[in-house]
């Protein structure tokens, strides 16, 4: 029912209104937000950054670094890089502030509503998820050098680069703000902060489409060597990859080669990489590596950045975001590296088995898969490191990029086994992206992945997640006998006598490096550091330790000098006969026609 008022009191509530409209502060006005990077000095190695902010609330105002990027399971020294601290209001007052925590800066804005804050960022390291600056380019991980609003990540904000002198390119996945060169925008925080940034004389090499979607690759000084060739070969594999999903959810993707450093991270629709190309991308067997690292990072865009662990996002910039399911987001992205290649058409069957019986003799030949599971190592990733914490005397951990490719390829098999060959871990893949991320915008939780792959296979897959969740040995014959394969397993005895120790000349000195775990020398107490001093009472040298064991043989007795800590000791010990165990994984001659359906189908080349 409408209500009708007297016209003067419909008077005095329109001034009321009036009154309080005008007394409501500009803060009721979503913040403005824009910076402005330049490098004036590129020699210095710093960038310099403006960042303007308009229609915050008054008081006090907290602004933040991130301490890891998306994509780089460790923690940065993002907030250590900022340098020259300032903020002034709009007017040019300068503005009270403090360091609230390691990751936050609070400015007392009291009741100004706009501000501009500027510092300046370190920029000396040479790697995808750190900022570097120089006289021949800049990378910039937004990361580390744009502040945001303390739980304000959902704003969006402008980018404007001012490049060095004639610098004329940039390249990154932003979009770009039409008619203000060299000026992007991002929707949010988390988008700006997932675009990487390449500055400088850069290079491009010919654009390719993919179900119309224009694929880019620029980059800082990309080498001499057959860019067509090359190019060919990338799409293929991106094309196989595509071929995985069906989906391609960006209009544009960028790979960008930010020259010589370590390294790749994935992004929402680009790729920074190490890349300097050569004479060796003038071969396949030359650039093979390197389109199976950028497929990698390709396939990254759906297994990680879109079908990600749930606790993958919303991101928790200030600490990290610890999961156990990098072996998925990670590993499982590992495993199809190679898939890729074959499914490109780029590789053989033979090359493929051979990848996998690398990884398989890398992993079953380290201690660390009797102490940690590959969900362990995924959860402390933040502390050990990707690939296991190797600086350890005896290395207890295990590597999710290791294993958890090996566990892609069990469960793989497993799944077309007991498909007859109808489904696979595409359907997986497939069913995490369409029914968890397409339908409710969210990441899968661990039991969603189980019961996605148990759905998947039709039956239940209790023996295959004890080897995720535990340190259970793996039984490859069963797994890989689901395809027709053999894997050799028999300890094969070595020419020669073994200590199990590895040594090294240094300064004038033989020092000691990598000690087998239950070698002779291990079990005598020889660890990585001591000073090799004698053998058999002769002054320690490389040459003679090579000459030694060459003509020793197991059961001989050795004595060596060593020194620790000032402290010297003669060492007796044992030699031994050497074993290895082969792991070489071959086809059978007369496979059955469930596994020639499960080979066939894992092995194939993609119709693309």
């Amino acid at each position: 029912m409408t209500k009708h008022y007297p016209s003067t009191l419909l008077t005095l509530l329109l001034a009321a209104s009036l009154l309080l409209t005008s007394a409501l502060p500009l803060s009721s006005q979503p913040p403005e937000l824009s910076f402005t990077l330049s490098m004036p000095e590129p020699g210095a190695q710093l960038y310099h950054i403006t960042f303007s902010c308009e229609n915050l609330e008054t008081g006090h105002t907290d602004f933040k670094i991130p301490t890891w990027m998306p994509g780089y399971y460790q923690v940065l020294q993002y907030p250590e890089k900022i340098q020259n601290f300032q903020v002034k209001t709009a007017d040019g007052t300068p503005l009270k502030w403090e360091k609230a925590n390691r990751v936050t800066w609070r400015v007392y804005n009291d009741n100004s509503t706009s501000l501009q804050i500027s510092y300046d960022v370190q920029a000396n390291r040479r790697f995808v998820a750190t900022n570097y600056l120089d006289e021949n380019r800049g990378y910039i991980a937004p990361g580390g050098a744009f502040m945001h609003i303390d739980g304000k990540i959902e704003l969006p904000a402008t980018i404007k680069i001012i490049p060095y002198q004639n610098w004329n390119r940039v390249a990154t996945g932003l979009e770009a703000v039409e008619g203000e060169p060299f000026t992007y925008r991002a929707a949010d925080f988390d988008i700006l902060y997932d675009s990487p940034i390449l500055v400088g004389p850069l290079e491009e090499l010919p654009t390719f489409e993919v179900q119309g979607v224009p694929h880019r690759f620029i980059g800082y000084q990309l080498g001499d060597f057959d860019h067509e060739a090359f190019i060919a070969d990338l799409k293929k594999v991106v094309e196989a990859s595509v071929d995985i999903i069906g989906d391609i959810p960006f209009e544009e993707y960028t790979f960008i080669g930010i020259g010589p450093g370590a390294g790749g991270i994935e992004h929402l629709n680009s790729t920074a990489v190490s890349f300097s190309g050569n004479e060796r991308m003038n071969t396949f067997n030359g650039r093979k590596g390197i389109l199976s690292f950028l497929g990698h990072e390709y396939f990254h865009h759906y297994n990680a950045k879109r079908i990600r662990p749930i606790e993958l996002g919303p991101f928790d910039y200030d600490h990290g975001s610890r999961t156990s399911m990098l072996w998925v987001a990670e590993g499982i992205t590992a495993y199809y590296d190679e898939l890729l290649l074959r499914r490109a058409g780029l590789v053989s069957e033979d090359d493929l088995l051979q990848t996998f019986e690398r990884t398989i003799r890398s992993v079953e030949s380290a201690p660390g898969r009797l102490f940690q599971s590959v969900t362990q190592a995924s959860f402390d990733t933040w502390s050990d490191g990707p690939f296991g914490r190797r600086g350890d005397e005896l290395n207890k951990t295990v590597s999710y990029y290791e294993k958890g490719p090996i566990l892609g390829l069990l469960l793989d098999f497993k799944i077309r086994h007991e498909t007859n060959g109808k489904k696979s871990l595409d359907d997986v893949m497939r069913s995490l992206y369409y029914d968890i991320y397409k339908k409710q915008g969210r990441g899968y939780t661990e039991a969603e992945f189980r019961s996605i792959c148990e759905k998947t296979a039709g039956v239940a897959l209790d023996e295959f997640f004890s080897y995720v969740y535990s340190v259970q040995p793996i039984d490859y014959a069963k797994y890989l006998g689901y395809a027709g394969l053999t894997i050799d397993l028999e300890p094969r005895q070595l020419p020669g006598a073994s200590l199990g120790l590895e040594a090294r000349e240094r300064d004038g000195q033989l020092v000691i490096g990598k000690v087998a775990w239950n070698s002779p020398a291990w079990y005598e107490g020889i660890r990585r550091g001591q000073i090799l001093l004698k053998i058999n009472d002769q002054a320690a040298t490389a040459d003679l330790l090579e000459e030694a064991l060459a003509q020793a043989k197991p059961g001989q007795i050795i004595r060596l000098e060593v020194e620790k800590d000032g402290e010297r000791s003669t060492v007796p010990m044992v030699l031994e006969q050497p074993t290895q165990i082969p792991y070489a994984i071959r086809q059978i001659e007369h496979k059955s026609k469930r596994q020639k359906a499960v080979f066939q189908g894992w092995a194939r080349k993609a119709k693309l």
